[in-house]
């Protein structure tokens, strides 16, 4: 039996499938208000609604922290620890190349730009745009894709599902559902298999955390560096 099905503490009145899910569905539907703020009140500078989003979704992973068993230990090896951030590099750099118009499911379009009206840096969109991409979303995503997700898609009880027994038709169909939340699908689904294999190489859920964090964090910074504000 798989240690996951430790769930001493944890409020009963809570699904694990909900604690993981929450923080996930919060920042789909914020994601959506961002889509159609431009629409409904042109005037409003919808880059703010970006801080708001890392933040209440941060608040929730807070909250519900004592649900997330998988997290309480760090755990990782020294190899493994190489193993996840070379994992992150891999698909940051593959990222960046794979925007051909046949990888796309829509035009990129002007991305996250946190210029002013001047072309000057306002830095408090940028911190919170790197914070919420680097340190928040890591850890809502593999919560929801890979811990609970892609372990369900093997066996309904997913906490008493070890990582290494996922199967690869588990891991295909999470990894494909994990790329269509992205316009740059192919990618998408390159990282999604890159991260779910990390995570059942490992049998650690911060090992893919730590590859996701890697790779959004270096986003950030070539983003920052090159201009090409369409990869935010």
């Amino acid at each position: 039996m798989y240690p996951a099905t430790r769930t001493h503490g944890l409020n009963p009145a809570m699904s694990p499938i909900l604690a993981r899910s929450l923080p996930f569905a919060l920042y789909i539907g914020l994601l959506a208000l961002e889509g159609v703020l431009p629409d409904l009140a042109p005037e409003f500078d919808v880059r703010v609604v970006y801080p708001i989003k890392a933040g209440l979704v941060a608040l929730s992973l807070a909250i519900l922290w004592h649900h997330y068993h998988e997290l309480r230990t760090w755990g990782l090896t020294a190899g493994q620890l190489l193993l996840s951030v070379g994992m992150g590099v891999l698909v940051l750099v593959l990222w960046v190349n794979m925007d051909s118009g046949w990888m796309l499911l829509d035009d990129l379009g002007p991305g996250y730009d946190p210029r002013d009206a001047h072309g000057g840096m306002d830095w408090w969109l940028v911190g919170f745009r790197i914070a919420g991409a680097a340190l928040v979303v890591p850890v809502m995503e593999e919560l929801f894709w890979r811990s609970f997700l892609q372990r369900w898609l093997q066996q309904h009880d997913f906490l008493a599902l070890d990582p290494a027994r996922i199967g690869v038709r588990a891991l295909l169909i999470a990894s494909t559902l994990f790329a269509l939340e992205h316009l740059q699908w192919l990618a998408g689904l390159v990282a999604g298999l890159g991260y779910g294999w990390l995570y059942m190489r490992t049998r650690n859920l911060w090992a893919p955390v730590l590859a996701h964090a890697v790779t959004n964090g270096g986003l950030a910074a070539y983003v920052l560096s090159s201009g090409r504000w369409s990869y935010w």
